[in-house]
């Protein structure tokens, strides 16, 4: 929008007639000075009453939600929250609205055994084997890891849904991404992340929104993602963010 069109929208707004640069032989900018002697109007008041008028007007970005998910795969709370809270909402939402985050690796522990990371996992060497595929398995837009993944290394996804979304995936290259250094060390990577939330995580899931941890924060997300990630965000927000009511997600996985 041009001042001519920027004119025309300020002139109901600060009480200029249209016709006033006309009448005075002016181009539109001195009758927008001409408009600075008209009693002062309140800075948001104003705002609010050109962006009324002036629909074409470009305005900031809002910036998406940020929300962290600190899991485990066999942890069933945090498989409940991931099938029936994040992918939903994900789904629902577009895609400047939320940012995810997801670290698989939970409760499992760390060791230095003879100069080799070993990872010691609450359900079993079958949940490590699961936190190793997801730490490298592919994400969509609007989803990252907490591990970059290593360009070299082929998606590790599960055999069924492998044959489903990646049939020309050699199983046999991903069981050495898996096995091999590559998902040691991005597994190592995901296990400081978690070692470092402040507060340190308690149970999970645990989530963070927009870096932060709170025990309100945590029941919202589980009562009502949607409802969260829409509360919270400051763009215009699309018609499915007209609140959602959900069953109370089963307590997590405690450390």
């Amino acid at each position: 929008m041009g001042c001519s069109g920027l004119m025309l929208c300020l002139h109901p707004v600060l009480d200029v007639p249209p016709s006033l640069g006309t009448a005075l032989s002016l181009p539109p900018w001195p009758a927008l000075l001409l408009a600075f002697h008209t009693p002062p109007v309140h800075p948001e008041t104003l705002r609010v009453q050109v962006e009324s008028r002036c629909p074409l007007l470009p305005r900031p970005a809002a910036a998406p939600v940020e929300l962290s998910l600190y899991y485990e795969s066999l942890c069933p709370a945090c498989r409940e929250f991931l099938v029936l809270k994040l992918f939903p909402t994900w789904l629902l939402l577009p895609e400047e609205m939320l940012n995810i985050t997801l670290v698989p690796y939970g409760n499992a522990q760390e060791r230095n055994v003879s100069g080799k990371l070993d990872f010691q996992c609450q359900h079993g060497p079958e949940e490590c084997l699961g936190n190793m595929m997801e730490v490298t398995v592919p994400v969509p837009t609007g989803l990252a890891r907490g591990a970059p993944a290593a360009p070299h290394c082929p998606p590790c996804p599960r055999r069924p849904c492998l044959q489903i979304y990646a049939p020309e995936v050699d199983i046999g290259r991903i069981s050495t991404c898996v096995q091999g250094d590559t998902g040691v060390a991005l597994m190592h990577h995901n296990a400081q992340l978690t070692e470092a939330l402040d507060p340190p995580h308690q149970y999970v899931p645990w989530i963070t929104i927009n870096g932060k941890h709170t025990d309100e924060l945590q029941a919202q997300a589980e009562a009502s993602l949607l409802g969260l990630v829409c509360h919270l965000y400051q763009g215009e927000k699309p018609e499915v963010c007209g609140g959602s009511k959900a069953p109370k997600i089963p307590p997590g996985c405690r450390r």
